[in-house]
């Protein structure tokens, strides 16, 4: 048994051969003929029914006679229910005729029964009504192409749509209807339309919804889109007769699905801060679904992220991008002037004009309609948001590294103890401002002060914080505290939230809270340095001739955590050694792994510890270094150098008031010595005050030391056992004493104090070679 394979639609009529039940009736109404469909549809065999009156077997249900001889009656279709053999009931179309004589047929036959199945009319009745309404009513355009590629047939929607008769399209090649079209659905872009009609009939597989985009004939303007499906043809016998293809056109539905796409790209506008970054991502969406081409013009003040004006100031603009995608289309032109065609859009955020962006579409492309223009306002206006928060950062950005840079130390001291180099490197990342900092503080007695630091987090916050930290560390260092207890102090005032900013912005908690700091004072008379850091990373020494290695240093917790004590770390260092202080943004890289970054820091400093600091600092930039850009970091490179011996002079003096003058004939002449002698009589009058002072209000040892800092300044030190400071004041007129520190103070550069575990030390500063300063000084003391 055969019949149609599964999922295929059974070809042939209710009038085929084998369809249709035929019984032939005598004169008489006798069957004399009953073929193999009315003994399927009714039941009886051949045997049973033949010679014997059709009445017996047409049958009913209604009582209404079938068939009755003496009034012979022809009828054409009429649906009757009728008895099956065993009672059952069949609903069958009838056609009864009167049968002529002839040759075919014997001569006693006089009606002919033709029976079909109801249902199975109804169904073909139906689908001829919709081959009927699809050929004739249908907005559906078909076509039907041969095995040869050539038109057979269209349905009168075809003529509508695209204004041609049948009779030119007959003979037609598929590409010959609409040769400006192209297929634009992904998966057969760039094919032709025989080679999909060739797939389908070679296959028998579907094509369904496939877009093309094309323009009308006669209408080369507007360009419209097709939803075109192909499916194959076959007669009964299931030879390939062709390829139909229907289709219908979807401009509008594909034009507003496009438009929801070009929108839900639009995220894809923005993604940095970066405002000509921003128009490029602007051009990429707009080209080529919206437009064939598109370019971007800014005003020059957006692009330095200042605010460009008001519409109506006149502001150069500067084009940042373009793109074009016309190729042999003809392509546009600056110059051509507004149309439908053409889009020129503001790009303002408020008041503030920031560019102009213009659209272009081809004269092979449909011109910009409401919703075109709808749509490209729309993504001109995300992207002028977008370009005006890059806008806002830039300034927000360059004023806050403005503000931290101004915080750092602009330039470092020039020192003989010392050779420095410095560098800072911002974060990355959105804010670009940390709170990493260094410092080189000039102290007493020939003494330099080394500060590293860094402040949790990032932004203004921490860049605010690390200033007042710093100022604070200065302000602190002034005093001559060892690095232990300054360290201690200043975690004291985080401790009472005093360094921060308003705890109210931050939480609650001072943004101070767990700051880290190192603090390394490094003495050029003794060689020696002393060192406390407050959950910093130590420092690494290079000595002359020998490897970098981090120092061995005990470790405190951060500023304001617990308020346990810090310990000094003291060690002698020798002449040239190199230290290299740093925060740890310059070496924990994305793994976080700290060991490795010093690692390589030291490596680099092994390696170029022969050069001078400034060479030192190309080599570690040039290594990597910082191993993280998504933070800050800061490096401190200083390279030691001891006081000579000949720069250095000191003697113990009696606790008599008559070896006072001993004392300044000693000074006189060292300084004859040095080649001084332009400073004699101030410097002599310095260390006759505090010598006398020393004697009449300190206690024994009373100790003087004179210190030659190359050709900048002259140290006076006066050392003595009481730890009792002394008072500057000014004497009345009518007092005989009480001038002596006032005068140091006019005749010194600077002067101050310093404590010690023996003791306090008195220090006065005199610039070398420049002694008129002094006497000047002096004169204005006396009054002349």
């Amino acid at each position: 048994m055969t019949g149609p394979g599964a999922g295929e639609q059974q070809v042939g009529t209710p009038f085929s051969p084998g369809a249709m039940a035929t019984a032939v009736l005598d004169q008489r109404g006798d069957v004399i003929g009953w073929d193999a469909a009315a003994q399927e549809l009714y039941g009886y065999l051949a045997d049973d029914v033949l010679g014997k009156p059709a009445r017996r077997f047409f049958v009913p249900v209604d009582g209404r006679p079938l068939l009755d001889p003496d009034v012979p009656v022809e009828s054409w279709g009429e649906k009757r229910a009728l008895r099956k053999r065993g009672g059952g009931v069949v609903e069958v179309v009838l056609y009864v005729l009167r049968l002529g004589s002839g040759e075919a047929r014997p001569a006693t036959a006089a009606w002919g029964i033709l029976s079909v199945a109801a249902e199975r009319m109804d169904r073909w009745v139906t689908d001829q009504a919709m081959l009927a309404g699809l050929s004739t009513q249908s907005p559906i355009s078909l076509t039907v192409i041969g095995s040869d590629g050539r038109v057979k047939w269209v349905n009168p929607a075809m003529q509508d749509r695209f204004g041609l008769y049948r009779d030119d399209w007959f003979g037609a090649r598929a590409r010959d209807i609409l040769p400006e079209g192209e297929i634009i659905s992904p998966d057969f872009r760039g094919r032709s339309f025989e080679s999909v009609i060739d797939q389908v009939y070679r296959t028998g597989e579907p094509v369904i919804d496939l877009h093309f985009r094309s323009p009308l004939p006669g209408d080369a303007v507007h360009l419209h889109v097709w939803s075109c499906s192909y499916f194959r043809l076959q007669d009964a016998a299931g030879h390939h007769l062709g390829v139909c293809e229907s289709a219908f056109d979807i401009t509008e539905r594909y034009e507003a699905q496009q438009r929801l796409e070009l929108l839900s790209r639009s995220s894809s506008i923005g993604t940095t801060l970066d405002g000509i970054r921003t128009c490029e991502e602007f051009v990429a969406v707009a080209v080529p679904d919206l437009t064939d081409a598109a370019w971007v013009d800014l005003a020059e003040p957006v692009l330095t992220g200042e605010e460009p004006g008001p519409w109506g100031v006149s502001k150069p603009l500067r084009r940042v991008t373009r793109r074009d995608t016309t190729g042999d289309k003809g392509a546009p032109t600056e110059d051509l002037p507004p149309d439908d065609r053409q889009l020129v859009l503001p790009l303002a955020a408020g008041e503030m004009r920031l560019g102009v962006v213009t659209l272009l579409r081809t004269a092979a492309r449909g011109p910009f309609n409401d919703a075109d223009r709808a749509l490209a306002t729309e993504l001109v206006a995300h992207t002028a948001v977008c370009i005006d928060n890059g806008r806002r950062y830039a300034q927000e950005h360059a004023t806050a590294l403005l503000f931290q840079r101004n915080l750092l130390p602009q330039e470092l001291p020039e020192l003989t103890a010392v050779e420095t180099a410095h560098h800072y490197v911002p974060s990355k990342g959105p804010t670009g401002v940390g709170g990493d900092w260094y410092d080189v503080i000039t102290l007493s007695g020939a003494r330099v002060g080394l500060v590293v630091g860094d402040v949790v987090g990032h932004g203004l916050h921490a860049a605010v914080t690390m200033g007042r930290l710093r100022t604070t560390v200065r302000a602190l260092a002034a005093l001559d505290l060892a690095p232990d207890e300054l360290l201690s102090r200043v975690d004291d005032l985080v401790g009472q939230a005093r360094i921060g900013s308003d705890p109210k912005e931050a939480n609650g908690m001072d943004p101070a809270v767990g700051a880290r700091c190192l603090y390394l004072v490094y003495d050029a008379v003794h060689g020696r340095c002393a060192v406390a850091s407050a959950g910093h990373l130590p420092p690494v020494l290079v000595a002359p001739g020998g490897p970098a290695t981090p120092l061995d240093i005990p470790v405190g917790l951060p500023l304001g955590i617990g308020g346990m004590p810090f310990e000094s770390a003291e060690f002698e260092i020798a002449e040239s050694s190199l230290l290299a202080l740093f925060t740890d943004g310059l070496v924990t890289g994305a793994q976080h792994d700290p060991d490795a970054g010093v690692a390589e820091l030291c490596r680099t400093l092994t390696e170029s510890s022969g050069l001078r600091p400034a060479g030192i600092r190309g080599r570690i930039i040039a290594s990597g270094l910082p191993a993280d850009a998504r933070d800050d970091a800061a490096l401190l490179l200083v390279r030691v150098h001891a006081l000579a011996e000949d720069d250095m002079a000191s003697w113990r003096i009696a606790p008599d008031p008559a070896k006072v003058a001993e004392a300044r004939a000693a000074t006189n002449a060292q300084l004859a010595h040095w080649g001084l002698d332009a400073v004699g009589f101030v410097v002599e009058l310095i260390v006759s005050e505090l010598v006398t002072n020393a004697i009449r209000y300190g206690a024994p040892p009373v100790d003087l030391r004179l210190l030659r800092d190359k050709d900048r300044t002259l140290i006076c030190e006066v050392s003595d056992g009481r730890e009792t400071s002394p008072h500057l004041r000014r004497a009345r007129p009518d007092e005989e004493g009480g001038r002596g520190l006032f005068l140091v103070a006019q005749l010194a550069d600077q002067w101050g104090t310093r404590y010690t575990r023996e003791g306090k030390t008195i220090w006065a500063e005199v610039p070398i070679g420049t002694d008129a300063g002094g006497l000047d000084a002096f004169g204005d003391v006396l009054g002349v």
